[in-house]
């Protein structure tokens, strides 16, 4: 067995050409190694944007497989959340915090995300679908998040729903489909 990653044998992982699973089995990994979950969310802000961008696909994957293991982790993703600046990262936070933030969402994960202040996410959520140059990935995750936190924050739902309508001017297939479930939703 290899010895422990650490955070720099991560990163050098990271900028090698990955095969395919490659996420994937460096996941378990991390996951078998109860590798610290903050020092990879810090890996998603490196200087250089490929292992960023993979670093934020490897938090997707890891904190998705076994939410649980990270509960205590989540208050520091959701401060790192509004430092995102890298287009590819924004898709992988939306992501995951649209599993974090959903009814579904395993109890330890509610109960911890409730005793955190959102609102920096929901800022950073509205911002991002106002952005014309972000990606409409980021946007529907950013939106869903919103309407997965719409009880907790009563304002929320008015604006999303001129926001979403918004969107829906100007948005292909992906933005009609998913903007219309998400005003029938707001109703």
């Amino acid at each position: 067995m290899d010895a422990p990653l650490t955070t720099d044998k991560l990163a050098h992982l990271l900028m090698a050409d990955p095969a395919k699973g490659f996420i994937e089995r460096l996941s378990a990994r991390l996951i078998a190694e109860k590798f610290d979950l903050d020092k990879l969310i810090d890996l998603t802000f490196h200087p250089n944007a490929r292992v960023a961008f993979r670093a934020a696909w490897l938090l997707d994957a890891t904190m998705l497989a076994s939410p649980e293991l990270y509960v205590n982790s989540l208050e520091y993703f959701v401060k790192r959340m509004s430092e995102v600046s890298n287009a590819s990262c924004k898709r992988h936070y939306t992501r995951i915090m649209m599993h974090l933030t959903a009814p579904g969402a395993p109890e330890a994960i509610r109960l911890k995300l409730a005793a955190i202040d959102m609102e920096s996410v929901v800022e950073q959520c509205f911002d991002w679908m106002i952005d014309p140059k972000v990606k409409v990935a980021v946007k529907v995750f950013a939106a869903d998040t919103l309407f997965n936190l719409r009880h907790r924050y009563d304002w929320i739902k008015e604006e999303l729903a001129n926001q979403v309508q918004f969107m829906l001017r100007g948005g292909g297939p992906a933005i009609q489909v998913r903007g219309k479930k998400l005003l029938a939703g707001l109703q």
